[in-house]
C-alpha cells in the first residue's frame, strides 16, 4: 500500500493549487451573506476533539437555531438528548470545534470553525427556551474562520432528490440494532414502537 507521509507529497498530488475562489471566501468575522446562510439553516454537524479522539454530532432545530450574537460569536443551545455529552465533554477539555451547516434544497454548505466554551448563564439559557423548556447549556463559539463549501458533495450524493430517498423499512431499526448488540436485553420492537411518544415528550 502506498501511503502519503508528508505534506509535500500531498500537495504534489493535488495540483494545481486552489484557485482564488477557494481561498478568498474565508472570513474571520460575520458577513451579511454568511449571516443569511446561518439564519436559514435548520441543521448542523458539530465537530469536537478530545483526548479520546474526534467526535461529530448532529444538531437540528428551527432555522436560525444557531444564534449570531455578534460578528465574532455564535451560540448553539444544547437541546435534550441522550446525556452522553461526548461533544460537551470535549469542549470543556479542548475548545477547538467546528460547525457544518446544511440548507435543505440548496447545494451550498457552510463551515464555521473556532473555539468554544459552555455557558450556563440563567438569562442566556432562558433566551433559548422553547415551550417553556431551557437547554442545560449553550455552546458559545468565538469565530476563527467562516466559509461556504461548493455544491459538489450535494450534487454527487443527490441528497435532496426525493427519488433517491431511502425507504426506512429497508434499514435496521434502532430497536433491532440494540437488541442484536445486547442479546435482547435492550431495544426490540417495543423500543421502536415507543420512540415517537418518547420523542414527543422529550423534544425540548
Amino acid at each position: 500500500m502506498s501511503i502519503i507521509t508528508s505534506v509535500e507529497q500531498l500537495e504534489a498530488l493535488y495540483t494545481p493549487a486552489p484557485v482564488a475562489a477557494s481561498t478568498t471566501k474565508v472570513a474571520h468575522r460575520m458577513t451579511p451573506h454568511y449571516r443569511r446562510l446561518i439564519e436559514a439553516s435548520p441543521f448542523a454537524a458539530l465537530a469536537t476533539v478530545g483526548p479520546e479522539g474526534v467526535d461529530c454530532s448532529p444538531r437540528g432545530d428551527q432555522p436560525g437555531f444557531v444564534r449570531i450574537h455578534d460578528d465574532q460569536t455564535l451560540m448553539m443551545p444544547d437541546r435534550r438528548g441522550n446525556n452522553r455529552i461526548d461533544s460537551l465533554r470535549n469542549i470543556v477539555r479542548d475548545p477547538r470545534c467546528a460547525f457544518l451547516f446544511l440548507l435543505p434544497g440548496s447545494g451550498t454548505t457552510f463551515r464555521a470553525q473556532g473555539r468554544a466554551h459552555l455557558s450556563v448563564d440563567p438569562d442566556l439559557l432562558e433566551s433559548f427556551a422553547v415551550e417553556g423548556k431551557t437547554p442545560r447549556s449553550v455552546i458559545v463559539m468565538q469565530i476563527d474562520e467562516l466559509y461556504f463549501q461548493c455544491a459538489r458533495a450535494i450534487i454527487r450524493s443527490e441528497l435532496w432528490n426525493p427519488a433517491r430517498h431511502i425507504d426506512p423499512k429497508t434499514l435496521p431499526t434502532p430497536g433491532e440494532i440494540l437488541a442484536a448488540m445486547t442479546d435482547n436485553q435492550v431495544g426490540g420492537e417495543a423500543y421502536d414502537k415507543g420512540w415517537p411518544e418518547r420523542a414527543r415528550q422529550t423534544m425540548w
